[in-house]
């Protein structure tokens, strides 16, 4: 761990004194919430609107003023004991001298796309605020990435920057001279690498005296990355209403955070809901973010940190909630622990139960899209009803609709539907960037349509079903049969493939790919020959697309016109056949 000895003389990082050992009992009944968190109208949307300025400012100034306790506004650890913690004024002081860095050293404007590949380290949440106070449009992605996925991201997004770490540098530079738009390579390392610009050494040196960009409500922040069913991930952009939206009062009830709050998102910096949750909910309320990074997913590991940090709130995927109850933890005990939630797709009954049984915490649902955010959930202390999502938060006005657009009566089956006319709300993206045909394939009527399948009862309570077509979510992922069957038809074993999602106990659902041989495999091993598929997959693309299921076919049933008729295979799948 050389870069912490180096990132403790830069910021302060200090050896933890008690590692996994219980923090202090002490610690929250210092916190102090005396200030109030700044809040907008539902529906009273402001002209002007930047987080950076808006929020994390103003924090910074309620400490300066003593209205804040002293709990941090980042809480960083690892499993080696080491841990970072920054408070509001700090956060803004480091902020304003990443936004230094990508403005004056590396010359990016307003306007400008940073692609940001980055794992939970520290600096991620200083680039996400950095180019927020310039006007920089971020645009996340996974550090499970390949170069062939890191080449189409820099190409459609026209990036003109990208930050990542010296372990993903190499697949960068692999695919740079096919990428005409980046002029400026970042890197967030202990160690130098030609034609990289040390992130760590420029932000030591740089100014903290900065002047946030006064952005209107409606000029883009961010491009999230969001899988189809054909072809490659589309370009989600949204607006800075996205952070916004985090102030409104309905928005606030979801959580509830305070600024006494230890809050724990644990999902991928790659994706929205750890900018929603990580950043724009917590900080908002002026609450403290958790991080605890870990190299690889271990479910001991996390249920040991809920029960030896001072952690009050957390939120993870419901394949986490799984993998967590499969461990045996009764030994362990959760003092601080007062609200957990799953965001994703529906949880059964008796895991929820068993979640109440073990930890005493009631587990919550949220739902959402990247390209809409939180969109509904169970509030905090609203009555939960075991395998719903919960009810529609405001300003969203979320409907069952029909494939016209009409609304479909309780307990019916139809599409997810937001409300988008006659005005649309704040939150909701803007469109697919430079793809206005995908963009207005959404509009269903009066209704953004989601492409989800649910049910509504009288109550207002939805009940998620599944996608409408055949976009994959495996523990959180959503995942594009395209991308997968592309790298499959790489390998020469493979004459034609349809993937599909298939059922799981864990992970809700995973990957299938159902396999025509070319004739010079037909006589291979099969238990071999899905070992080499799977690796081949993971070697091409990042590798949480690769199949884990695997079924050998002579030939993939179509429609008259030559598609494959993969709803059909998900069907059978699911027994619906």
């Amino acid at each position: 761990m050389q870069w912490l000895m180096k990132f403790r003389v830069l910021w302060g990082i200090h050896k933890s004194c008690h590692g996994f050992l219980p923090a202090p009992r002490h610690l929250r009944c210092q916190f102090l919430s005396g200030a109030e968190a700044p809040r907008w109208n539902d529906h009273d949307t402001p002209e002007e609107f930047n987080f950076a300025s808006g929020v994390l400012d103003y924090w910074t100034q309620m400490e300066k003023e003593g209205k804040r306790g002293p709990n941090p506004a980042l809480w960083w650890v690892n499993d080696q004991g080491d841990e970072v913690k920054w408070s509001f004024r700090e956060m803004t002081d480091l902020t304003r001298r990443a936004a230094n860095v990508f403005t004056q050293t590396g010359g990016l404007r307003q306007g400008d796309h940073l692609a940001l590949i980055l794992p939970r380290v520290p600096e991620w949440w200083l680039v996400t605020v950095g180019c927020i106070r310039t006007g920089i449009v971020f645009t996340p992605g996974t550090t499970l990435m390949k170069a062939k996925d890191i080449l189409y991201r820099l190409q459609v997004s026209k990036a003109k920057g990208i930050i990542t770490t010296d372990t993903l540098a190499p697949e960068v530079d692999s695919v740079a001279s096919e990428c005409p738009a980046l002029k400026i390579k970042f890197l967030v390392s202990d160690h130098s690498r030609e034609g990289w610009l040390d992130f760590r050494s420029l932000i030591k040196s740089a100014s903290s005296d900065h002047t946030c960009v006064k952005s209107k409500t409606m000029d883009p922040m961010a491009i999230f990355f969001t899988s189809g069913t054909s072809g490659l991930p589309k370009m989600a952009k949204h607006n800075q209403g996205l952070a916004l939206r985090s102030s409104f009062p309905s928005c606030r009830k979801l959580l509830q955070l305070k600024t006494s709050d230890v809050f724990w998102c644990l999902s991928d910096p790659g994706w929205i809901l750890a900018v929603l949750a990580s950043m724009f909910e917590a900080w908002t309320a002026g609450s403290t973010v958790f991080i605890h990074h870990l190299p690889r997913f271990d479910p001991n590991v996390i249920v040991q940190t809920l029960s030896k940090y001072p952690i009050t709130q957390c939120l993870a995927a419901p394949s986490v909630f799984r993998m967590i109850l499969q461990q045996d933890f009764t030994s362990l005990r959760f003092p601080t622990l007062e609200h957990t939630c799953a965001g994703g797709e529906a949880l059964l009954p008796e895991e929820q139960e068993q979640w109440r049984r073990q930890t005493g915490v009631l587990l919550y649902q949220v739902y959402g899209q990247s390209e809409t955010g939180i969109t509904c959930g169970i509030l905090r202390g609203m009555k939960i009803k075991p395998g719903s999502m919960g009810k529609a938060i405001p300003p969203f006005d979320v409907q069952i609709i029909d494939d016209k657009g009409n609304v479909l009566p309780p307990n019916t089956e139809g599409n997810i539907g937001i409300r988008i006319k006659p005005t649309k709300p704040i939150g909701l993206f803007m469109c697919y960037q430079d793809d206005p045909v995908k963009t207005a394939e959404t509009e269903c009527g009066d209704f953004y349509n989601t492409g989800d399948r649910a049910t509504m009862d009288a109550e207002g309570y939805i009940w998620f079903l599944g996608r409408s077509d055949d976009v994959i979510n495996a523990s959180g992922y959503r995942i594009g049969p395209t991308e997968v069957e592309n790298a499959l038809a790489e390998h020469p074993a493979v004459a034609e493939s349809a993937v599909v999602s298939s059922p799981d106990p864990i992970r809700g659902e995973v990957v299938k790919a159902f396999v025509v041989l070319t004739p010079q495999f037909l006589s291979r091993d099969r238990d071999q020959l899905t070992k080499e598929l799977q690796e081949h997959v993971k070697s091409v693309t990042a590798p949480y697309k690769y199949p884990r299921k695997v079924e050998f076919v002579p030939e993939l049933s179509k429609t008259v016109t030559g598609k494959i008729k993969r709803n059909e295979l998900r069907k059978k799948e699911f027994g619906q056949l």
